[in-house]
């Protein structure tokens, strides 16, 4: 039937920047079925056909995971001929501790730790992540200082949340 032809890979990834993020998110839900521990946290492809995936576990993410996940996607891009002339280049790693948290599933991975959240209208709240929902998350925080501290705790829905960064503590 005329016009039922499939497209080429290499014509799809040649083509604006979503269908490309779209082929390689497919790609590396197909590769994570087996390990249900990790999980995508984002893709992004720069005109340069640089492709970076950040991918994270509950677990915790080491650097051999990220390798053999690298290698994998790697194979199967140059075997399907997404980019025949090989120009592209594939970066798997994990977010990095700067990184805001993007998925209700890092949050939870995060219970416990220290953070700062930044509410839309630009005002911070450092505190202790106690529990995560599918809507908000509370916060456990000091205001005020010596005698006149008080502990609060705070729900906030992530409909409020502009960004939320994990903390470092040393």
């Amino acid at each position: 039937m005329q016009g039922t032809e499939s497209f080429p890979s290499s014509f799809i990834m040649s083509q604006d920047t979503s269908t490309g993020t779209q082929a390689i998110e497919a790609l590396i839900a197909r590769l994570l079925l087996e390990t249900a521990d990790i999980f995508l946290v984002s893709v992004t492809i720069k005109p340069t056909n640089n492709i970076k995936v950040f991918i994270d576990a509950d677990s915790g993410l080491n650097i051999d995971k990220c390798v053999k996940i690298n290698r994998a996607m790697y194979r199967i891009i140059e075997e399907e001929g997404w980019y025949p002339d090989g120009n592209f280049s594939l970066e798997v790693s994990s977010p990095g501790i700067d990184e805001p948290l993007k998925l209700v599933r890092q949050y939870k991975k995060n219970i416990g730790r220290n953070i700062e959240v930044t509410s839309l209208d630009d005002t911070k709240i450092e505190g202790k992540l106690l529990e995560v929902t599918d809507i908000a998350i509370k916060i456990e925080y000091v205001e005020g200082k010596n005698k006149k501290a008080v502990t609060i705790m705070k729900e906030i829905p992530f409909s409020e949340i502009k960004q939320t960064i994990v903390l470092i503590v040393f």
